[in-house]
Formats: structure tokens, C-alpha cells, sequence
């Protein structure tokens, strides 16, 4: 028989690891958050309903932990109409819902689908591992990481746009370096531009599933001016972006009778990421402040509006905030689990499997970004356009979480990327940082800076644990597993 292809292999491994927990959890639901939000946007799309939320039926299930004030909209049976969550992942999961049915066995389809797309996550950081970093022993490496990594096992188990949105970056990211490879070859402008045009494509769908890289968007329009040298080809990228998102925009923008953006969720999220009780990432109770207010317009500017009063009457605060945030978005991938097992999904583990446990979700993130920042420090900038799309993604995604909110799994969307710098470090080691030492200031200053990214990780990591020694010791206790902590 022929042989299978290295992505094909790791394509097929990765969707063995994530088929196992979603049949062992088969049976599992989905409880009254962002998934439960998610499957009513979905189910309302699948009957022919538009974009709505909170129809009659769900009200049921809503109106017990949440006091939805529906006077201030005239309220349909269906749902009300909102623009408050970006319209790609919901519609994913209509789709899924229309070819298999919006029954009691939905979630466990959508797990399954999910599944196979977040396999695919393997095979295309293989591809984009060996272009980014010009090294086909790099992509292999980072596609075994990205195959391999706890979280990315078992996140099809969530109902979250992350099962669509890290696939749509590595797309998109894969068709910018393909369109570079397209340069070199030659040919007519049009034929140039058909890559540029499918990155346009696929940047205008991932801002559709998380509006946060729109900013990334605009730098890698600059990325394509500045450093490929090709203004109209950046026109042709950002156009085709553009043209992606503007049917969503002249939506929300015709049903709030004002323009409107892709989403209306950003008052909601500073109103918490400023919060004076609040740390700059997601907490109850303050997240349930604004969601009884079912008008996505009067949320939002409430929000605005109010995040302002509190930066107001502490400007200090934001410089603290900032940081804080940044301890969350690099933060240890515990808080997931630590809800779950404290609300007793799990039932009760021994502290030895429980800190095992812990140890294997925590542990390959502090591998892949310590590595990481070693392999960033190894990279000579000068003529390497694809070193500086990369710094341009890493700056573009991670800013906007800090000046936000931030959470700690919202760094898993840069792991393929730490994994890819983290194979070029393991490939040379030793050797390639003496190079690197030995080319001159430069050098010098790239290796201290990441040895100082390196000890303030180390040190994020050892406060988030002193700050959460009463809450470790109490789930690591005799009834841990029934302490209920909140998200």
C-alpha cells in the first residue's frame, strides 16, 4: 500500500485523540452561557428565523437566572434580533443543525463535526510552520504540538467559535504566505491576486467569527504594502476583507437604523474589563450586569458609557489593568478545568490524579512559550517578511485582549505559532543562541529581552498560584470537587 503523507498521518491521529472525549461525553449538554447563546442563534437561523435570541420557548429556561427586561423591545414569539455575538459560528452550527437535525442529539453532532475541523488544525500548522519559519523539520514539530496539546484534545467538546476561529487564523495566515510564494513566481497581476484575494476572503470570515482581528487585518494590508511592496495587491486583500464582512455591517447597520459594526458586545466588555470590583478579565457577578438589558444598542452604549465613568475616576487603574491582563491572557489553562471539576462533572479525584491532571493542561502551555520566546529571540529580521507577519499577527491579536479583556484561553490561538518558534529553538538548541550572542548588539539584545519575557512568565505564573492558594487548597481537599466555584 502507499504510504500516507506526513498531514494526512498527524490529520488522522489528531481526529482519533479528539473523537475519545467527545464519545466518552457523548451525553453531555451545554449549560447557560456562551454555548447556550450560541445554540439558540443556531436554532433560530436553522428554522428560518433570522439572527434572534431569546425566543418564547427558551424563556423558560432563561428567565429563572436571568431577569431579561423585554419591555424595551417589541417582542417577538421568535426571538429578538441581535447583533451582540459575530454570525459565523452560529451559522456553522445551523448548518450542522439543517443536514442533521436540531434535536436532544445536536450537541453531540456539533461535538463531532468539530472534531474533525479542529484535526485540520494539525496538518495546517504543519503547512504554515514550514513557511513561516522556512524549515520543513519546524512544521513537523509544531503539527505534533498542535496534534498533541490537551486543550486543543478536547475543546470540540465546547460550543465555542474557537473551534472555527483557530482553523480561519491558520487559513488565513497560510494563504497570505502562499500569496508571498506566488510573487516569486511570477505571472500577470490577476493572477498574483487571486491569493490575495482568498486572504481577503478568509481574514473577512475569521473577523465574521471574532471581530478581535480586525486589527490584525489592517496590519497585514500594511504587511503587504510596506514589506511585500505591493500597494494594489494590499487594496486587493483588504478590499476582498471588506467585502466579506460589509453585507453583516449593512445588516446591523439597517436593523439599528445607525452604523453599526460587526458586533455590538464591545460597552459589555470593557463595562467588565474596567469594572472598579473587577481585574480586567471575565467575572461574575458584574457579568450579568448589562445582559438584562435585551436592546444590543442600549448595552452596548450603557457600557461604553459607563467603562468611561470608571476610568475616569481612576485613570491609574488602566496601567494596572493592562498588566493584569496580561498575567491572564498568559495565564496557566486551569480555569476551565477548575470550574468543571468544582462543580462536580467529574466527581471526586484523588489530589494525586487531580494535580496530575492539572499538571498536564498547565504544563505544555509554559513548555511552548518559554521555548517560544527562545525561538522569537533566533530570528534575524532583516529581509524576512514572513518574521514580521508574524510579529504583526502576535501584536495584532494579543493588543486588543489587553486593552480589553482577557482571559487565559484566549492565548490558545497563538499555540500553533509558539509551537512553530518553539521546533526552530528545539532544532538547534544551545548552539543557535551562542550564534545569536555572538552576532553583535543585536543579537545580544534580542536573547536578554526574551531571557526577561521568560523570568516575568515564571513570575505570572508563581503569583496566579500564591494568589489562588485558598482556592487550590479547597479543591485539592476531601470535597473539592463540590466547592462550586464560578467561571
Amino acid at each position: 500500500m502507499r504510504k500516507l503523507s506526513f498531514p494526512l498521518q498527524i490529520f488522522l491521529l489528531a481526529l482519533v485523540l479528539r473523537l475519545i472525549p467527545v464519545l466518552a461525553m457523548r451525553t453531555m449538554g451545554i449549560g447557560l452561557d456562551d454555548m447556550f447563546q450560541y445554540d439558540m442563534l443556531a436554532r433560530s437561523i436553522a428554522a428560518g428565523n433570522g439572527y434572534r435570541w431569546y425566543a418564547a420557548a427558551d424563556l423558560p429556561i432563561v428567565l429563572p437566572h436571568l431577569q431579561l427586561d423585554l419591555n424595551a423591545v417589541d417582542y417577538d414569539p421568535r426571538g429578538v434580533l441581535t447583533s451582540f455575538r459575530p454570525p459565523l459560528y452560529p451559522t456553522f452550527l445551523a448548518l450542522i443543525y439543517l443536514i442533521f437535525g436540531a434535536g436532544e442529539h445536536r450537541f453531540f453532532v456539533a461535538r463531532l463535526v468539530q472534531a474533525v475541523l479542529a484535526a485540520s488544525m494539525a496538518p495546517l500548522t504543519y503547512a504554515v510552520g514550514r513557511r513561516l519559519l522556512g524549515q520543513e523539520k519546524v512544521g513537523v514539530i509544531a503539527a505534533w504540538v498542535a496534534a498533541l496539546y490537551p486543550m486543543f484534545v478536547i475543546y470540540p467538546l465546547a460550543l465555542a467559535t474557537e473551534n472555527l476561529f483557530f482553523v480561519l487564523v491558520l487559513l488565513s495566515v497560510l494563504a497570505l504566505l502562499r500569496a508571498k510564494e506566488g510573487l516569486a513566481a511570477g505571472g500577470s497581476f490577476w493572477r498574483k491576486a487571486r491569493w490575495f484575494a482568498l486572504s481577503g476572503l478568509l481574514l473577512g470570515l475569521t473577523c465574521l467569527t471574532r471581530s478581535v482581528v480586525q486589527i490584525f487585518v489592517l496590519l497585514t494590508a500594511a504587511w503587504v504594502w510596506i514589506f511585500l511592496k505591493e500597494r494594489r495587491l494590499a487594496l486587493v486583500m483588504l478590499g476582498m476583507a471588506l467585502l466579506t464582512i460589509s453585507p453583516w455591517i449593512i445588516r446591523n447597520t439597517l436593523l439599528y437604523e445607525q452604523l453599526t459594526g460587526i458586533e455590538t458586545a464591545l460597552g459589555y466588555q470593557l463595562y467588565l474589563g474596567y469594572h472598579p470590583d473587577g481585574t480586567g478579565t471575565f467575572q461574575y457577578p458584574q457579568s450579568f450586569d448589562l445582559m438584562t438589558i435585551v436592546n444590543d444598542i442600549e448595552r452596548d452604549e450603557i457600557g461604553l458609557a459607563k467603562a468611561l465613568e470608571f476610568i475616569k475616576a481612576d485613570p491609574g487603574r488602566v496601567v494596572y489593568l493592562f498588566f493584569r491582563r496580561a498575567g491572564y491572557f498568559f495565564g496557566l489553562e486551569r480555569r476551565a478545568l477548575t470550574y468543571f471539576y468544582s462543580n462536580n462533572y467529574f466527581g471526586y479525584l484523588p489530589p494525586a490524579v487531580l494535580g496530575g491532571v492539572l499538571a498536564l493542561f498547565s504544563f505544555p502551555f509554559v513548555a511552548v512559550s518559554v521555548f517560544g520566546v527562545l525561538g522569537l529571540a533566533l530570528i534575524r529580521w532583516r529581509d524576512r517578511a514572513e518574521a514580521w507577519l508574524l510579529a504583526l499577527f502576535l501584536v495584532g491579536y494579543i493588543g486588543p485582549h489587553l486593552v480589553i479583556i482577557a482571559e487565559d484561553r484566549f492565548h490558545l490561538t497563538i499555540v500553533p505559532f509558539l509551537a512553530m518558534l518553539s521546533a526552530s529553538f528545539w532544532l538547534s538548541c544551545l548552539p543557535s543562541l551562542r550564534a545569536r550572542w555572538n552576532e553583535g548588539r543585536a543579537g545580544k539584545t534580542a536573547i536578554l529581552l526574551a531571557l526577561t519575557a521568560i523570568l516575568l512568565l515564571f513570575f505570572n505564573w508563581g503569583a496566579e498560584l500564591w494568589r489562588d492558594a485558598d482556592r487550590l487548597r479547597l479543591l485539592f481537599g476531601p470535597n473539592g470537587n463540590m466547592t462550586f466555584f464560578s467561571y
